[in-house]
């Protein structure tokens, strides 16, 4: 049975305990060793691909910049939330030269994961519910028509080859960013995003010849946005969409959320993200905390009746596979009875 208290009582009581571990003080010393890895690992692959040359063997190098890619991603990910420095200008500093280096628009996607993390799952508020070419409730399923219709209706077939586009479309938003007032940033990321681009781009035709550069980018390109897409879709994906907004805070975010069971490799492959309901309890919690804070959390919603949703990453995906299923079941069975 599920324990009432009054509004933020219940988190107010987990923030302290989550305080007096010590799980909320920054971990400079862990995020300068994990950025610093980061960076040769970014310069190395350029390296090894400069002296490899123009041979197939290169599509190794473009599976380990797709991981490289990822990982620096994460760092990112974590400045935005603060988790590196308390002041938000170095984390802004930290995340924009991360996004820079990939490619990508730092403002802008910190900017819709804000909204997420205010309102994670909501129907009408949450930014990740709406993609074009997936549905993600029942109300997004009926008023699909034409193409996008039929995609819904095989949407689960469709969503891992789907997510080979995630990276050009994190590069496609990234430049639409900079032309947007919104972006406070604009004109440091449009400088970042073209040099990154023209640099991408010049780097891989002058050493490989047409035809196995363009087979380089793409699967570059394929297999970082599977990454990113196979690190955050397991994080809501398949849990419970909300359209009433009177849950308090600590419910609202963990009836939404999904964790990933594992240990270091877990940790380091997810970024972290594997701990989504302690992350999104405190979102400012250093990466290297979130493991530790995860007992105590997990403790706290048995103590109070929440449910906290735990699995492995494999029966993660097949939640998520299964529940995209069932969403197009409705347009499959109607088209059958058109038919």
């Amino acid at each position: 049975m599920t324990t009432m208290a009054q509004p933020g009582s219940e988190y107010a009581a987990l923030s302290r305990e989550i305080r007096a571990a010590g799980l909320l003080r920054r971990r400079h010393g862990y995020y300068a060793a994990k950025i610093a890895g980061n960076l040769v690992a970014f310069a190395g692959a350029w390296v090894a691909f400069a002296f490899l040359g123009d041979t197939w063997w290169q599509l190794f190098i473009a599976a380990f910049m797709a991981i490289v890619f990822a990982q620096l991603a994460f760092i990112g990910h974590d400045a935005g939330h603060k988790q590196i420095f308390r002041t938000r200008r170095l984390n802004d500093a930290v995340g924009t030269v991360h996004g820079g280096l990939i490619g990508m628009s730092f403002q802008e996607w910190i900017g819709g994961h804000n909204r997420h993390h205010a309102n994670p799952n909501h129907e009408d508020r949450d930014p990740d519910l709406v993609i074009a070419a997936l549905a993600f409730t029942s109300t997004q399923a009926r008023l699909k028509t034409g193409f996008l219709r039929w995609m819904a209706k095989h949407q689960a077939w469709l969503f891992f080859p789907l997510l080979t586009l995630e990276g050009i479309s994190l590069h496609v938003a990234g430049f639409k960013s900079v032309f947007s007032a919104e972006n406070r940033a604009r004109r440091v990321e449009g400088a970042l995003l073209t040099a990154h681009l023209v640099g991408y781009l010049i780097a891989v035709f002058l050493v490989l010849s047409p035809g196995i550069a363009v087979v380089f980018i793409v699967v570059h390109q394929a297999l970082w946005g599977v990454y990113m897409g196979c690190s955050f879709a397991p994080n809501h994906k398949g849990m419970p969409t909300i359209t009433d907004d009177s849950l308090d805070f600590i419910r609202k975010q963990v009836l939404t959320s999904r964790n990933i069971r594992g240990g270091p490799v877990t940790d380091f492959v997810l970024g972290g993200l594997n701990y989504q309901i302690e992350h999104h309890l405190f979102p400012s919690m250093p990466r290297p905390h979130l493991r530790h804070a995860q007992p105590i959390v997990q403790r706290f919603c048995a103590e109070h009746g929440i449910p906290y949703s735990q699995t492995s990453l494999v029966r993660s995906y097949a939640e998520v596979l299964r529940y995209l299923h069932d969403l197009g079941a409705p347009l499959r069975a109607a088209d059958r009875v058109l038919v």
